[in-house]
């Protein structure tokens, strides 16, 4: 296999710092405690995204640890350097939230940079909340050094009245205790039992999709992702990442020889068999440019349309991702479809082995459980994929629907009830002024309008919480939580702010969401909505400077993965 294997594994850190006119360089770095020793082996910069802002990364200093003794193990010179996180759970509901997918931006422009800026010969990257993984992959696919992912691994359940919970759970609350179903009391105990420990939401949310996902893609080891966070193997698989990525280093083998169109075919598959968060639509698009694959919203739904629904987890499903540990995680999902001919087993990974030669060699337990977390192919929960594209006169460029409805289809038509902005949408919900057959149409949220594209989980969960489940429908230019649950439509291309037809709808206009004919429309004839179009008028921005003023200039459509490196788009 031709990899890129110049025999110098120092080709990089060799520059900064290799020979006399260097001393100040090494000088520097020996005040950091490096030895004569450290400067003979390959520098591996290794990306910590551990904060206190969120469980989900509170832990990673001890999994970084861990990885930095891995790496001494197997030769080579750690040095370690942090990348922001911003937790969407606590930006949720508020303007906050707008930080969140420019934070997914921010990471990896932070990760290419100090690794460019250092001349680390690899890379090992440690993230956990929603935005960190596709802002590690965005950096590693532009810089192509050799690079390892490791997930920080999901939190454990709670339990509550005899039931698991995660914080899902918590925001569908507060629909039930607006709508007068449940007591303060009740709340309260809920909110206090929901998050028991670090680790990400336990759910097949966005983050825990996005593990499973860079593993899928051949950029982590096979079986990191699924160990919850605060289990004694997180540690021991740290360590063993910190070895591996000396020996991928070895091999000369890079980001863009792992992500192919074969791998992110890969990634789309498990994403629509496990009926994963929308928002690996957006990342894997993103990733993919970065990579320069062509990859298109087409894809997703061609995928989608031929792969079974296997994946029994929450939140269209009963379970959590520490229950899929237990039967097997990432492995026994990706054998499943292996093993029904649905992957590209020839597909590279960070290892310098083949995905199929991967999934084979992983030990599987022998659980029972197994068959009712993860469907077997020839009996799958339904017949075809849960991430479906839209497009219609409402969705020209495309957007996107996850079904978590048991039917395994949605048809909704409905009254438009229109809002501009999060917050309208979110008072009206709490006035209870929302009727059984309403579609909530949320605009100017988009990556530009938003700027930002916040997810709108406060919203959907309400509803749900409302006691809404399939009779209300949603329809934004932004995004959702991936624990959004119900028939809700985003990231609506092109957004409102460009002038997309979701800017033109009225109240009262009929829309129609079908996903058996991919159909996602506003019954207004096209004279009308020229007269309307003649008529509109872009609001201020609200933010004028700044970085969220930047971002808004810099974003591309949703439908490209909303990426900022907008010379190519």
């Amino acid at each position: 296999m031709d990899h890129h294997s110049s025999s110098d594994v120092r080709a990089r850190s060799r520059v900064t710092v290799d020979g006399p006119e260097r001393a100040p360089h090494r000088s520097m770095y020996r005040a950091t405690g490096l030895t004569d020793q450290d400067f003979r082996q390959p520098f591996i910069g290794v990306a910590n995204l551990a904060t206190e802002v969120t469980p989900c990364n509170f832990h990673l200093h001890q999994v970084t640890r861990e990885v930095k003794a891995g790496v001494r193990e197997a030769g080579g010179t750690p040095i370690e350097f942090p990348a922001i996180t911003v937790s969407d759970a606590i930006a949720m509901g508020h303007q906050g939230m707008k930080g969140s997918l420019i934070s997914r931006e921010i990471i990896a422009d932070s990760i290419e940079i100090v690794t460019f800026a250092e001349g680390f010969d690899a890379l090992v990257a440690v993230g956990g909340c929603d935005k960190n993984l596709p802002g590690i992959l965005m950096a590693a696919a532009r810089l192509n050094v050799p690079t390892v992912v490791l997930y920080g691994g999901t939190m454990m359940p709670g339990q509550f009245r005899g039931k698991s919970v995660s914080v899902e759970d918590v925001f569908e609350a507060v629909g039930a205790h607006a709508a007068g179903r449940m007591s303060d009391e009740e709340l309260d105990e809920l909110e206090r039992v929901a998050c028991p420990g670090p680790g990400t939401c336990g759910g097949l949310f966005t983050a825990n999709t996005m593990g499973t996902l860079v593993e899928t893609l051949g950029m982590a080891k096979l079986g990191t992702s699924a160990i919850p966070a605060m289990h004694p193997e997180r540690q021991v698989a740290a360590r063993q990442v910190g070895k591996q990525i000396l020996d991928t280093l070895a091999q000369g083998i890079r980001p863009r020889d792992v992500l192919t169109v074969k791998a992110f075919e890969n990634a789309i598959r498990v994403a629509a068999a496990l009926g994963g968060s929308t928002n690996s639509v957006l990342h894997l698009m993103a990733i993919a440019g970065e990579a320069k694959v062509p990859l298109t919203l087409e894809d997703f739904d061609r995928i989608s349309r031929e792969t079974p629904h296997i994946g029994n987890l929450k939140p269209g499903g009963e379970y959590l991702m520490a229950d899929l540990f237990r039967v097997g995680g990432v492995p026994l999902i990706l054998r499943r479809l292996l093993d029904a001919g649905l992957l590209h087993e020839d597909a590279l990974t960070i290892t310098g082995r083949t995905l199929g030669e991967e999934i084979r060699e992983f030990p599987l337990p022998d659980d029972p459980e197994a068959e009712r977390v993860v469907y077997p192919v020839a009996k799958p929960l339904h017949p075809d994929g849960a991430l479906v594209i839209l497009k219609g006169n409402l969705a020209s460029e495309g957007a996107v629907l996850k079904i978590t409805d048991p039917s395994g289809k949605v048809s909704f038509r409905g009254r438009a009830r229109v809002f501009d902005g999060e917050e309208n949408a979110f008072h009206a919900i709490s006035q209870g002024e929302i009727q059984s057959g309403d579609v909530v149409v949320i605009r100017y949220e988009g990556p530009q309008g938003g700027p930002g594209m916040r997810e709108m989980l406060s919203v959907t969960a309400a509803i749900v919480g409302q006691g809404h489940v399939s009779d209300v429908a949603m329809v934004t230019d932004g995004r959702f939580s991936g624990a959004t649950r119900g028939p809700m439509v985003g990231h609506v291309s092109p957004e409102a702010w460009v002038g997309g037809v979701i800017a033109l709808v009225e109240d009262g206009d009929e829309i129609i969401i079908d996903s058996e004919r991919r159909q996602l429309t506003v019954n207004v004839p096209d004279e009308e909505l020229e007269r309307r179009r003649a008529r509109w008028v872009r609001p201020d921005p609200q933010y004028t400077e700044g970085a969220l003023a930047k971002y808004q200039r810099l974003f591309a459509s949703a439908s490209l993965g909303a990426r900022t490196t907008i010379w190519d788009s």
